[in-house]
């Protein structure tokens, strides 16, 4: 047992950013991979018909499937880390459902992630899970249209320390509200290992307890946030456990690449060394 028998696909909102975001599947397609993801990757919630399907035509060129894809988070450099459980922005998230999953439809992706939110000063945080869950219910049934599952993430709080998801216990009680409400069964755990190991949990236990639970997996080494090999994480050992437990989804590659993204992915090649597969 191996990663030549998981899936990996390329974030390229995180990677390839030297690039115009248009040039980027086509710079992934020649490292080799066969699938991306990406943050939003509109300014707001609703982008013109033309930027859609400029970054649709892209995608297709390329020859890379889109395999996740973020609902809007609102401005992710400014702090924001989603919509959907503050008041002031829930609106903008609605608007952005049917866009959302219409884009993603249209590629064919059948998974997307939504964030949850920080906690706001003044607000009742009770209010806000009421508000959050109300939300994640319509962004469920509208990705029911469409086959896709939505996606429930933990993030780390020293880097994200309004955001109330910080285990994989608070998100997947999220997820089996979500699913118990819609009867969809549609929503599922965003196990991203960096921010759990940066929150102190361990992502082998979080595999061997809750695999089955998980709807998609990113990775980036710990404590810098680089490529597999860079820091401190055991990925072999956790590559192991994910396909021991029997996880068929993909493993996103969401990591800071030290040096340029395209010469990032040598730990990848030894991974993968004798694989008859692709990267995707």
């Amino acid at each position: 047992m191996s990663a030549r028998e998981l899936r990996f696909d390329v974030n390229l909102s995180i990677l390839f950013t030297e690039l115009p975001l248009l040039e980027r599947p086509a710079a992934a397609a020649e490292a080799g991979f066969t699938e991306i993801e990406l943050w939003w990757p509109f300014a707001g919630p609703t982008p013109t018909d033309a930027e859609s399907d400029a970054l649709g035509r892209a995608v297709r060129d390329a020859g890379v499937a889109l395999v996740g894809l973020n609902f809007d988070a609102g401005d992710m450099p400014a702090g924001d880390r989603g919509l959907l459980s503050r008041p002031a922005e829930a609106a903008r998230f609605r608007a952005n459902i049917d866009v959302a999953t219409g884009f993603a439809g249209s590629l064919g992706c059948r998974a997307l992630n939504a964030l949850y939110g920080n906690r706001e000063d003044g607000v009742d945080p009770r209010a806000q899970d009421e508000l959050a869950l109300e939300n994640l219910v319509s962004a469920a049934v509208a990705a029911e249209r469409v086959g896709a599952t939505v996606l429930i993430e933990a993030l780390n709080t020293p880097e994200n320390p309004r955001y109330p998801l910080a285990t994989s216990a608070a998100a997947l009680a999220v997820v089996d509200k979500v699913n118990a409400e819609t009867g969809l069964g549609n929503t599922a755990f965003l196990a991203d290992f960096y921010h759990l190991a940066r929150n102190g949990e361990a992502p082998a236990g979080v595999i061997d307890a809750h695999a089955d639970s998980f709807g998609h997996v990113q990775i980036a080494d710990t404590p810098g946030r680089g490529q597999p090999g860079t820091g401190e994480m055991d990925f072999d050992d956790l590559f192991r456990r994910l396909v021991a437990a029997g996880y068929t989804g993909r493993v996103g590659l969401e990591y800071k690449p030290v040096g340029a993204a395209a010469d990032s992915f040598g730990w990848l090649a030894r991974e993968l060394r004798g694989s008859k597969g692709g990267t995707g």
